[in-house]
């Protein structure tokens, strides 16, 4: 399967269960810090509406910064009610713009992580198919906007439910969801891991 049709299915089973939140779900606060449910679901589709020029432009105003740019994108979609962001997420289930690129990687991985962002704090777990998990993986270790080889450097990442492991040191065993996220630096997951390279993980990323 490719993965602009991995990015497109994430994308329009991300919008399905948006689609069954309540208001006060919406303003639930995720795992990315500062940012309730609308913030995140404006941010994975900002970027989607913007040509070359407009990209360049939202850069150079965040001076290059990845987190000042994410940021810059949100008071536009902010305003919205959440049937509408639901909405702008099912009519660009196919991406568009730099979520497109690389093949749609930018736009599997963005809603990947994503979507767990809002599913771990509303207690609302999923099945995330393997094949996405698998290329979502290798992505955020290597992804420079996510940084995730230097947060994990120096461990032995080993998946518990799927054939995947990576890097060097004392082994940090977990199923890969959590790795994922772990990876993406989000806070409170390590506690889902073992082995005797996540007390040094625990330190890096919650310490």
């Amino acid at each position: 399967m490719s993965l602009k049709r991995m990015a497109r299915d994430e994308r329009t089973e991300f919008a399905a269960f948006l689609a069954t939140l309540s208001p006060e779900q919406w303003d639930t606060q995720t795992l990315c810090a500062g940012w309730r449910v609308r913030d995140v679901v404006a941010h994975v589709i900002s970027y989607d509406e913007l040509d070359a020029r407009g990209l360049a432009s939202r850069l150079a105003k965040a001076r290059f910064n990845p987190d000042r740019a994410n940021a810059a994108g949100l008071p536009e979609y902010n305003v919205r009610q959440p049937e509408e962001l639901v909405a702008l997420l099912d009519e660009h289930a196919e991406p568009r713009g730099l979520p497109a690129a690389f093949g749609g990687m930018i736009a599997l991985v963005d809603a990947l992580i994503h979507q767990q962002d809002i599913r771990r704090p509303l207690g609302m777990p999923r099945e995330i198919p393997a094949e996405r998990l698998l290329p979502a993986l290798r992505c955020a270790l290597f992804a420079p906007v996510i940084r995730g080889f230097w947060r994990v450097r120096g461990v032995r990442l080993v998946a518990t439910d799927l054939d995947w492991a990576s890097g060097k040191g004392p082994e940090v065993r977990g199923k890969a969801e959590a790795l994922l996220m772990v990876i993406a630096g989000r806070r409170g997951v390590t506690g889902e891991l073992s082995g005797p390279g996540q007390a040094k993980l625990a330190d890096r990323i919650d310490g």
